[in-house]
């Protein structure tokens, strides 16, 4: 089989779907590898690096991708690149398919499988290939390091000669695997921690880490989370009776970091201009929901927004990119998990569409659109 490794074209993306170890075990395993040049540099893998392992050193992505079987990618291939590519060949990447329909149309135009990572479903079978953990678990870890470099003060509880220094206040809103790794990052350098999630199965994993749980547990709440895990679009009522609750807790936090996010929705509306003017001046509040809209009312996409009683509000992009390196060695792990499900024994690009991995991700098909979220 032929693989062909993209370089990223968006500014914000520093991560290669590859990693030398990777591509070490493509090669091993009989495959061709094919990698455009400076891909894997702002990751700080060279292209000698990749070389030496045996994969071939490509120009640009066109011609990466002109006879490749799989494509392999961490946001898919831009579109101009897709009638490039010959029928019946497979590109994986973080298609964001919802927002983009005429990117699954594109793909099946040329008669492309295409596989949207993001979809991968979450079972215990398919935990290796799941990249929305792998890089999820790194932005929840960065977050909390940003915060604590912004933040003007010290995170732990310091007794000194001078006095005592009082340990910082993390306030969590979402328990997801961002959450969690941002609640064990914020226990580990010593800050009193809190947090929130619609899920009831989060509670006991928030006190496993030793963060105390906040949240209304009425019936909606035991009822919000669906049968993969995520949690569930709220309804304005209980989304009034959370806020109320987390209005008053927010005041006395020093940081939040907003993480909720709702699969093929908007992000959710949790931090109120409200709620940022009752916060002290110098806190700092994290958006880890910006590509979605955001949490925080207010926020910049790419940016840190310091309001008028001196809050200041960061909206970076592309958490994961902010540790290139270690995201795209996971990143490149996962997608190595999932290639046996697309190759014969013979080591040829067959896709195993009996699969439910396969048949959770893949999007199109012999010409034709076939998830069903997109169907509908």
């Amino acid at each position: 089989m032929k693989i062909a490794i993209l370089k990223e074209t968006d500014q914000f993306e520093s991560r290669i779907a590859a990693s030398p170890d990777t591509v070490k075990a493509y090669i091993a395993a009989g495959h061709s590898v094919s990698i455009v040049r400076n891909a894997g540099t702002r990751a700080y893998f060279s292209d000698a690096e990749f070389s030496a392992l045996g994969a071939n050193i490509i120009d640009n992505n066109q011609q990466a991708v002109k006879d490749a079987d799989l494509v392999l990618s961490i946001n898919g291939a831009d579109i101009s690149l897709i009638s490039h590519m010959k029928s019946g060949a497979g590109l994986m990447g973080l298609m964001n398919p919802t927002d983009h329909p005429e990117y699954v149309q594109a793909c099946a135009n040329a008669g492309i499988n295409a596989f949207a990572l993001e979809y991968i479903p979450r079972i215990s079978r398919a935990q290796s290939m799941d990249v929305l953990s792998s890089q999820s678990n790194l932005a929840g870890y960065r977050s909390v390091l940003e915060a604590a470099g912004i933040y003007g003060r010290s995170l732990p509880m310091m007794m000194t000669a001078a006095g005592t220094v009082a340990p910082a206040k993390i306030f969590i809103m979402g328990a997801g695997v961002a959450g969690l790794q941002a609640i064990a990052t914020a226990r580990r350098l010593g800050a009193v921690t809190t947090a929130t999630d619609v899920r009831p199965a989060a509670k006991e994993q928030v006190a496993s880490l030793g963060a105390k749980f906040i949240a209304v547990e009425n019936d909606e709440f035991k009822q919000a989370e669906t049968a993969g895990g995520y949690a569930k679009q709220m309804s304005a009522e209980y989304l009034q009776l959370q806020a109320e609750l987390t209005t008053s807790h927010v005041s006395k936090q020093d940081i939040v970091i907003t993480t909720a996010l709702i699969p093929g929705r908007p992000a959710p509306l949790l931090i109120t201009k409200d709620m940022l003017n009752s916060m002290k001046p110098g806190s700092v509040l994290v958006d880890l929901a910006v590509e979605r809209g955001g949490n925080v009312e207010g926020v910049v996409a790419g940016d840190i927004v310091t309001t008028e009683n001196g809050v200041q509000i960061i909206g970076y992009l592309n958490w994961p990119s902010r540790m290139a390196a270690d995201s795209s060695s996971l990143f490149a792990k996962n997608l190595k998990n999932l290639l046996p499900l697309l190759t014969a024994e013979d080591g040829s690009y067959t896709p195993n569409w009996e699969d439910e991995i396969i048949q959770g991700c893949a999007l199109t098909k012999d010409g034709a659109i076939i998830h069903p979220r997109l169907k509908e």
